[in-house]
């Protein structure tokens, strides 16, 4: 007979550690039931050299001797450790970082997250306000354009080192090393899927919460205004992909072929393979397409250009949208301005070394965007356009719609809150950050 396995010590942590985070989870789910499946959305795995738990997305990372002594002294802080964690998954919070300071990007994320939990003020999860949290709080609450993680940011970059300091000590959780570290163009398969997932969970979450049928707390209000808030933010180059229809290349495709019997034929029979390699694949992309600039007195020019510059720079990448394409450029305010065509490379750069040198916004009158959706319908009309894929209008939102839906795919684009009221329902909406516009020199 063999003897029981006597577990080592680490073994013991190990085990120890994953029974305290399953405990964590029922609590948290008995006290917040619509957070199901994000409280089962990562996988523990024990790491050593950790002084406070972190994820990536997919993995939960925590050391275990840190994990039972926190338990040990407070379980309600591991609690609100594990709850803050899922949060950021659940806004996103690890692949939206793009261009900003990481160490203001981390406190920001997490005074966001830490004010959601606080407003839920769940048994589970509840602790005592410190004076520095009541104050932040305070402040928090006059937001007009409500609170998220990029709203605190631009908050946190107008005080003084030293504050900033203070608070990010006061609101530090968990450890943000797994986060990404660049812009959305960096981002792997892997961080695009892991993405995807919580962007599903986050969903989830909100239609749960609405089915429970009874009016939500305020701290609910607050964590559905950051979740709304979330999806506005989404990668811009995956919205880009919303304009782009299926087209046929003409392209050697390898995935679409067995290199095996390709290579078998070649051998037994000479220069005779069994199959022919398919010359083309088929491919999104976008090809006739407008972007028309609001050039009213209350836009910033330069905000503009980097506005055109991160477009532009997405639609001209490798493998992107823009191969045979053609794209417009209309600056216009109550009339249309300038049209600038671009049809090839050349005319791109051409385009942008211009904002460098002779490149400036013509307009500045009112806001009216029923001239630029004209001027389009006459160009089709005149055989200038055949084929609008979509048109984008980059606007602070404050002008006169168009009464009557376009027959093609038509977003605006703004940099600041807007009235949702005024924006007409056939229309698409996408929130940029300032922040996350590239703001060097192409």
């Amino acid at each position: 007979m063999q003897g029981r396995h006597i577990q080592t010590q680490t073994e013991w942590e190990e085990d120890m550690t994953v029974r305290i985070l399953e405990q964590v989870r029922q609590e948290l789910y008995l006290d917040l039931r619509f957070f199901d499946t994000a409280l089962s959305g990562l996988k523990p795995v024990c790491q050593e050299g950790l002084e406070a738990m972190a994820t990536d997305g997919e993995w939960l990372h925590v050391t275990p001797a840190q994990v039972i002594r926190v338990y040990r002294n407070n379980p309600l802080y591991m609690n609100r450790a594990c709850l803050h964690t899922v949060l950021h998954c659940v806004f996103s919070h690890l692949w939206m970082r793009g261009r900003r300071q990481p160490r203001l990007w981390n406190a920001a994320c997490d005074m966001a997250v830490e004010y959601a939990i606080d407003a839920l003020g769940r048994q589970s999860v509840r602790r005592a306000l410190s004076l520095i949290r009541q104050q932040t709080y305070e402040v928090f609450a006059s937001f007009q354009e409500g609170i998220s993680a990029a709203v605190v940011y631009r908050w946190l970059a107008g005080l003084t080192e030293e504050e900033q300091r203070v608070l990010a000590r006061e609101f530090y959780v968990d450890d943000h090393r797994f986060w990404k570290t660049g812009g959305q163009s960096t981002q792997t398969d892997e961080d695009r899927e892991r993405q995807k997932k919580w962007n599903r969970i986050a969903r989830q979450m909100q239609l749960a919460r609405d089915r429970k049928g009874d009016d939500p707390r305020e701290g609910e209000k607050l964590l559905a205004a950051q979740l709304r808030a979330q999806r506005s933010r989404r990668d811009y180059r995956d919205f880009l992909r919303k304009f782009a229809a299926l087209q046929e290349e003409l392209r050697c495709d390898p995935e679409e072929f067995d290199l095996t019997y390709y290579t078998y034929g070649l051998k037994v029979y000479g220069n005779m393979p069994l199959i022919e390699p398919v010359e083309s694949r088929e491919v999104m992309r976008i090809r006739e397409f407008v972007i028309v600039v609001d050039t009213s007195y209350s836009t910033s020019g330069e905000l503009v250009r980097r506005f055109l510059r991160e477009t532009l720079g997405i639609l001209s990448q490798k493998d992107s949208f823009l191969s045979r394409s053609e794209i417009r450029v209309i600056q216009c305010d109550d009339q249309v301005r300038t049209d600038t065509v671009i049809q090839n490379e050349q005319d791109l750069h051409r385009f942008l070394r211009s904002f460098d040198q002779e490149f400036a916004l013509v307009g500045g009158g009112g806001t009216d965007f029923r001239p630029a959706f004209a001027y389009v319908d006459e160009l089709r009309k005149s055989g200038e356009m055949r084929d609008v894929a979509g048109l984008l209008y980059f606007t602070d939102g404050k002008g006169i719609y168009p009464a009557r839906r376009p027959d093609y795919k038509c977003a605006f684009l703004f940099l600041t809150d807007y009235d949702d009221m005024t924006v007409p329902p056939w229309a698409m909406r996408f929130r940029l950050e300032p922040e996350e516009l590239e703001d060097s020199k192409a």
